[in-house]
């Protein structure tokens, strides 16, 4: 059961819901039933193959938008 973020196309509302099956989901502000589902980004260690100094360590997220390709892949 993953937790995924939506916005509310109503009252652009930001909240987080735990999904089941094909439950709807509805705006916890407003109620509203037309919401949005965000991209979400999550965390990651990065300490299992050394520090992030070393070079034999995987990029992490592009530090703006987290894309998890690393540093410059969204062009942002």
């Amino acid at each position: 059961m993953p937790i995924h973020e939506y916005t509310c196309t109503v009252c652009r509302a930001e909240f987080e819901e735990l999904v089941r099956g094909e439950e709807s989901i509805e705006c916890p502000v407003c109620h509203e039933a037309r919401v949005e589902r965000r991209f979400s980004t999550f965390a990651t260690s990065n300490t299992a193959k050394g520090s992030a100094d070393s070079p034999a360590s995987t990029p992490g997220g592009c530090g703006t938008c987290g894309d998890p390709r690393g540093p410059g892949a969204c062009q942002l």
